[in-house]
C-alpha cells in the first residue's frame, strides 16, 4: 500500500502530518521529549522492530525535527535530539496526553503533565498569545491565511457561513479542483 504524500498539500494539517502523520513517529518524539537519545532507548521503550525504528528516525531527521549525533566511534553510534522544530512539538504531545487522559482512561490517567516545581498536576489548554484568551469554539475559528487558494478560501468561507448561518441544510460544493 502505498503512502499518500501530503507535503505538497497547502493545508498546514496536511504538512504536519506528512512530517509526524504516522504513530511510530509520534511515540519517537513523545520519548525524546521524556530524555531519550540513543537507538537502543528508543527500540527498548518502543518494543518496535530495529527496521522500523530505523525508517522512522531517519524520517524525522529528513524532516527536521530530529538531528543525529556521533557519540561515539567505535562501533559508529549515533544519538538523537531533537531540532528547534522537533520541541515546538512538545505541546501538541501535552495535547494528546490531556486528550487521552480525558477520553480514553477510563482505568485513569497513566501519566499527567505537572508543574516542575510543584509538582501539581497541570490542564493545558490553547492559549492567543496577543491576547491572553483560552482559545475556544466560540471565540475562533481557522481562517483562510496569506497563502491560501481559492479552493482553501472556499471552504474557509462554506465553514464560518455554515456556522453563522446555524443550517446544517448548507452543502459544501467547491470549485471544481479541492487542494486541501
Amino acid at each position: 500500500m502505498n503512502k499518500t504524500d501530503f507535503s505538497d498539500m497547502p493545508c498546514p494539517v496536511a504538512k504536519s502530518l506528512a512530517r509526524v502523520g504516522e504513530w511510530w513517529s509520534i511515540l519517537i518524539l513523545r520519548d525524546a521529549f521524556y530524555g531519550l537519545t540513543r537507538f537502543s532507548e528508543f527500540e527498548t521503550s518502543l518494543n518496535i522492530a530495529p527496521n522500523m525504528l530505523t525508517r522512522r528516525l531517519n524520517d524525522l531527521v529528513e524532516n527536521g525535527l530530529l538531528e543525529r549525533k556521533p557519540c561515539s566511534e567505535t562501533p559508529t553510534r549515533f544519538e538523537y535530539h531533537l531540532t528547534d522544530a522537533g520541541k515546538d512539538f512538545r505541546p501538541v504531545i501535552w495535547a494528546l496526553v490531556a486528550w487521552g487522559n480525558a477520553h480514553f482512561s477510563p482505568e485513569g490517567a497513566a501519566s499527567v503533565l505537572v508543574n516542575r516545581h510543584t509538582g501539581v498536576p497541570a490542564q493545558p489548554v490553547l492559549i492567543d498569545a496577543n491576547t491572553g484568551e483560552k482559545i475556544t469554539s466560540e471565540n475562533y475559528r481557522v481562517g483562510p491565511g496569506p497563502a491560501a487558494s481559492e479552493q482553501m478560501r472556499y471552504r474557509m468561507d462554506f465553514l464560518r457561513l455554515k456556522q453563522e448561518a446555524g443550517n446544517e441544510n448548507l452543502r459544501f460544493n467547491p470549485p471544481a479542483k479541492a487542494d486541501a
